[in-house]
């Protein structure tokens, strides 16, 4: 058996199940050399009460043990456990054998004698296959999880509604037409549907249409081949071949020229394509969710946009509620946004990892009242900025917007530190400059000392030394002129 340090560095864990001790030291000796962590078993009924007992990466297992076959074996282990790899080992190999086993669940085929080089390279890789394997599954698992309805934000009358829609709207392969002012939410609505799809395991592709050029838009949807166009130099795939087995998602729908659409529609008819200077037809299995923050059916009636592919693309409709329509719902999304970017910046967290912050009741009333003409994004930016400059848990009026204020007819008070940023300064540098600032004069009121001062700021002390570091401030000097 391995050691406690063995452990520490082992590479995986490899069980191997074979009855003849001369081939289980030869393979423990193998793989101990390779780093591998490695338990053995004599039979059948050890192996498998070994494999109850703890996790493997890897299974070895002879074909011919004393008590069942090693495929007896493979079955039961398959019963349950579909996920750890399992190599056979047997002197009696032959295709026939080779087939039944893969066919049972296993995941390579080993002859006796083997080449330990290529042994060692079977088992690698089939390591790395499987975690990889198990890794996306994860991956796929946790984009489910984020984008089910739970984590959609929502209780007000008309987003119940929605869901309810997208529950379901979301098995079928059925072409979906969101719509809703911009801001409210379209792409996160058609990761639901995808996410809570058959075709979850899939690519999920987001087009935005409008942030194509006019001239390249037909090639990055539908790809094209070398010397079709100047700059082609070679083949290209577009979007509708990238996402087969999945999802497009084509955002600003009403963006499109009437050249694109005629192939759009095509391909929504017809479920096949050619990529631009090509006569290959190339067939593809792709579900189309539009969005558009447009009225489709008045640009129909002003001829700008395709009756039929209007209709081909309205097969179920979504229309999204503006914010100032579920206002119900804003205290929800400001807390979701509060636990997310305080966890993002490591600041004001109690010990449950939820966000401490919340708004002065003068605060959340402008909220509440505000009309949110940038709807559910707007709203975001508003939490985001004001956990970036909150130096207590509640946070004032004075850290809205500057275009809400005004809106609201509030002139800002004078903020924490006398700062005026320099003209001509990004959104990041502004921020920046102003957290520099702040540390500074929270760190000069407190004689430097960090402790304090991360006190002050309710952040964690290593948080507070990394802000310093990398706002590049001199504490030695701060505490000198203290």
């Amino acid at each position: 058996m391995p050691d406690a340090q063995n452990r520490l560095d082992s590479r995986g864990r490899i069980l191997i199940i074979d009855d003849e001790e001369v081939i289980r030291d030869s393979l423990e000796t193998l793989l101990g050399l390779e780093r591998f962590e490695v338990h053995t078993a004599v039979d059948g009924a050890k192996g498998l009460a070994a494999l109850g007992n703890r996790a493997y990466d890897l299974v070895l297992l002879d074909l011919m043990l004393p008590d069942r076959s090693g495929l007896e074996v493979l079955e039961q282990i398959r019963e349950t456990d579909s996920a750890t790899p399992v190599v056979m080992l047997t002197a009696y190999g032959s295709v026939e054998t080779a087939v039944k086993a893969v066919r049972l669940g296993a995941d390579d085929f080993f002859t006796k004698p083997w080449n330990n080089d290529k042994l060692v390279l079977g088992i690698e890789q089939t390591i790395t296959r499987r975690r990889l394997e198990s890794e996306n599954a994860r991956l796929r698992q946790e984009l489910r999880d984020r984008y089910s309805f739970a984590n959609i934000v929502g209780k007000s009358e008309p987003m119940q509604e929605i869901f309810r829609l997208v529950g379901q709207v979301a098995p079928s392969r059925s072409t979906v037409l969101i719509t809703g002012e911009s801001g409210t939410g379209k792409e996160l609505i058609a990761k639901a549907l995808h996410a809570n799809s058959p075709r979850a395991d899939g690519p999920f592709i987001p087009v935005n249409s409008g942030s194509i050029p006019v001239d390249l838009l037909e090639s990055a949807l539908f790809g094209h081949i070398k010397g079709a166009f100047t700059g082609a130099a070679a083949n290209r795939k577009g979007f509708f071949e990238a996402a087969n087995g999945g999802t497009l998602f084509l955002d600003e729908i009403a963006t499109l020229t009437p050249e694109t659409q005629a192939k759009l529609l095509r391909v929504l008819q017809e479920r096949e394509f050619m990529p631009v200077g090509s006569n290959e037809i190339i067939r593809v299995d792709v579900r189309i969710v539009a969005a558009t923050n447009e009225d489709l059916e008045i640009l129909v009636e002003k001829g700008e946009f395709r009756e039929d592919l209007y209709y081909r693309l309205n097969v179920i409709g979504l229309r999204l509620p503006p914010l100032r329509d579920r206002s119900g719902d804003i205290p929800l999304l400001v807390q979701h946004f509060f636990d997310r970017f305080c966890r993002e910046n490591e600041k004001f967290l109690d010990a449950s990892g939820h966000s401490a912050l919340h708004f002065s009741s003068d605060a959340m009333a402008m909220l509440m009242d505000h009309r949110w003409p940038g709807n559910v994004r707007e709203l975001e930016n508003a939490v985001e900025r004001a956990v970036v400059l909150a130096t207590k848990p509640e946070i004032s009026v004075e850290l809205l917007p500057e275009g809400l204020l005004e809106r609201h007819g509030v002139r800002r008070q004078k903020l924490p530190v006398d700062f005026q940023p320099a003209a001509g300064s990004s959104l990041p540098e502004i921020v920046e400059e102003f957290e520099r600032r702040l540390v500074i004069e929270e760190l000069e009121k407190c004689g430097g000392n960090q402790t304090e001062t991360a006190k002050r700021l309710r952040v964690a002390l290593s948080t507070l030394n990394q802000k310093i570091q990398r706002l590049g401030i001199d504490v030695k000097k701060l505490k000198a002129q203290a």
